[in-house]
């Protein structure tokens, strides 16, 4: 009994001895080549197993194991204990696999770089070769810029940075890019530190923006912004450098908390606003070309570097509401006057129209109060003439100065746009920038000719010229006068205007003169009154109670007697 329980017990240690000496499928052994036939190595795993690997399974993309011979230890993939033949199931490619695995999760976790190559394309990306296990390196993270050839960087060896990785379903993503940005930042934060403001530096020209250059300077970028290229206006800064070009900058500022370096070439030269008064005082001529054009006037380029601002009010003396355009062309050379030079801030104000003087003064200067002139009448309006003076200034023929005697809403209807006409200058006042001139002016006033010599009292024979309810108009020797309708005559009756016809001779004696209206008031009536009381003076002692008929036919009949 004793006996069979050893037994038995034996049986059970030499039965477990052999399980847990037996390796396990699916696992990494070890084992020693004892033969190489046909291409393949036949590899002894112990416990009297054997398997067969193809040679070529011993040479990656990455690495090549030293030449097999026989007696070499190697790790072979236990897929299988037994198949068909008897033998073990073998692969030195996947336990090449589950070994860079295990490196790439320990890299993953510890953000290590792995080395790796790239062998192929796809979709989306690359195909990458981590010492046996195969990964994506998707195109974005290939560089840090986007790159239009990627042959150069195909089956070299270089490091990625694993992205992301599931050993379960066997994906693994990696990225190029991380490592090189990584690799410049730690480059750049070294240049960086190196470089001082105010140092001059060689660099190359590396991409062209809108708004400036990025410069290489040897692993580090600056920004050249368009500002400070020139001294000049540089509108696009490809106007004054190339791709690739070798130019020499001055480092103006460097923000060692973003690795930001902003350059300056302008710096370089001398700046032109270090005497700038000396070379543009104040109120001299210079000559310029224009450079740009707003809606607010334009910049004039008085030499590289020194730009001065025309406002549009400096522009003309005439055009008040005309786009800076219209009077100026960019390429334009022009002479223009410095109005204001603010060194500080960098600005010089100038003036076009200054050039050309002010053309309501130069007319004072070249013409008096007095001077009669030939102009063209530029425009008609309901208070007068507009006549051209030279210059593009004008000058106003006001309603009241067309004629002497007709209103001036008739006058008016005298002349048409175009008309050259003759007119005397009666006002110039430069700072209002008004001229007045005068048709009627051209001949003396008929008023002031028959005031000489007729005054008040008067008695004068006038021609009707007009009959209304309110009385006549007349003409006296050129001047008009107006009877009223109750000194029309003595007697009430007869203050009738009908009893009058246009050209009809009536006496009448001047009662007033009105230099305003320029009109002369006469009086029928006042006339009869006093020849009645000439008649009475002379004849009323002696013949008593006669009529004033029978005297005046007695002073008519005496008066012929004595002639």
């Amino acid at each position: 009994m004793e006996t069979a329980n050893k037994l038995a017990e034996f049986e059970a240690l030499l039965e477990e001895s052999f399980e847990s000496g037996t390796p396990k499928e699916n696992t990494v052994v070890n084992g020693t080549i004892i033969a190489i036939e046909a291409g393949q190595a036949i590899i002894d795993i112990g416990y009297k197993m054997e398997g067969r690997v193809d040679v070529r399974e011993f040479t990656t993309h990455t690495s090549k194991d030293k030449e097999l011979k026989i007696g070499d230890q190697v790790e072979v993939y236990l897929e299988r204990v037994e198949n068909a033949k008897g033998e073990a199931v073998v692969s030195r490619e996947k336990a090449r696999r589950e070994e860079a695995w295990d490196k790439l999760e320990k890299a993953a976790k510890t953000e290590e770089r792995v080395d790796g190559i790239i062998f192929g394309k796809v979709k989306g990306g690359f195909t990458v070769d981590l010492d046996g296990a195969i990964a994506f390196l998707p195109g974005s993270q290939v560089d840090v810029r986007p790159i239009k050839d990627t042959n150069p960087l195909m089956n070299v060896p270089q490091p990625f940075q694993v992205l992301k990785m599931d050993r379960k379903r066997g994906n693994i993503v990696v990225s190029r890019r991380a490592v090189l940005e990584e690799s410049r930042a730690e480059q750049r934060a070294e240049l960086v530190g190196n470089l001082a403001e105010g140092n001059t530096v060689d660099g190359i020209v590396k991409n062209i923006t809108d708004y400036g250059a990025f410069v290489d300077l040897g692993g580090l970028d600056g920004l050249l912004h368009v500002t400070d290229i020139a001294w000049k206006r540089i509108n696009h800064p490809s106007e004054v450098l190339n791709l690739g070009d070798s130019i020499k900058v001055q480092i103006i500022k460097v923000n060692k908390e973003t690795n930001r370096i902003s350059l300056g070439m302008k710096q370089l030269e001398i700046d032109p606003w270090a005497d700038v008064e000396g070379r543009f005082p104040i109120g001299s001529n210079q000559k310029g070309i224009v450079t740009n054009i707003t809606d607010y006037g334009a910049f004039v380029e008085l030499e590289a570097g020194v730009e001065g601002l025309v406002h549009v009010s400096e522009m003309s003396w005439t055009k008040k509401n005309v786009h800076p355009g219209k009077i100026l062309s960019t390429s334009q050379e022009v002479e223009v006057m410095v109005l204001e030079l603010d060194k500080e801030k960098r600005r010089v104000s100038l003036g076009l129209k200054q050039i050309q003087g002010n053309p309501w003064q130069n007319f004072a200067q070249a013409n008096t109060i007095g001077a009669i002139l030939e102009v063209e009448i530029k425009n008609i309006t309901e208070f007068g003439l507009f006549v051209g003076l030279g210059n593009d200034i004008d000058g106003m023929i006001h309603l009241s100065d067309l004629d002497w005697e007709k209103t001036g809403e008739e006058a008016l209807k005298d002349h048409k746009k175009g008309d050259v006409i003759k007119a005397k200058v009666t006002d110039i006042d430069v700072e209002k920038e008004r001229i007045s001139l005068s048709i009627k002016a051209l001949e003396r006033d008929p008023f002031d000719e028959v005031s000489k010599t007729i005054k008040k009292g008067s008695n004068l024979t006038a021609v009707v010229l007009k009959v209304d309810e309110a009385g006549i108009e007349v003409d006296c020797d050129g001047v008009k006068g107006f009877i009223k309708r109750s000194d029309l005559s003595r007697d009430r009756n007869e203050q009738r205007p009908e009893r009058f016809s246009e050209g009809d001779k009536v006496d009448a004696k001047v009662v007033n003169l009105d230099k305003a209206s320029r009109k002369f008031n006469l009086s029928i009536k006042a006339l009869e009154l006093a020849e009645e009381k000439e008649a009475v003076e002379q004849y009323g002692s002696t013949d008593s109670g006669a009529s004033l008929g029978d005297i005046l036919g007695a002073a008519l009949k005496d008066q012929d007697q004595k002639s």
